[in-house]
């Protein structure tokens, strides 16, 4: 099976299927466990947070934000 005949299928998948696939995906092109992944993710989160806490980051709408993703992900 070739990725154009999974894309749909993939598409298709509500939300929540697909970012635990990404997550899968992403695991599979690193040496790390899960629970490293989780760590690591955990960690990221927790620094982000205290920057925007700061002031040293702003927020952007989920809006916006998929907007982006959009304008990326069309000009592939």
């Amino acid at each position: 099976m070739t990725l154009a005949q999974l894309e749909p299928e993939i598409f298709a998948l509500p939300d929540q299927e697909r970012a635990l696939l990404v997550q899968r995906l992403l695991l599979s092109l690193e040496n790390i466990s899960e629970s490293e992944f989780e760590s690591l993710w955990a960690n990221e989160s927790a620094q982000r947070a205290a920057q925007f806490d700061l002031g040293n980051t702003k927020s952007i709408s989920g809006e916006e934000v998929a907007k982006k993703v959009r304008l990326i992900t069309n000009s592939l």
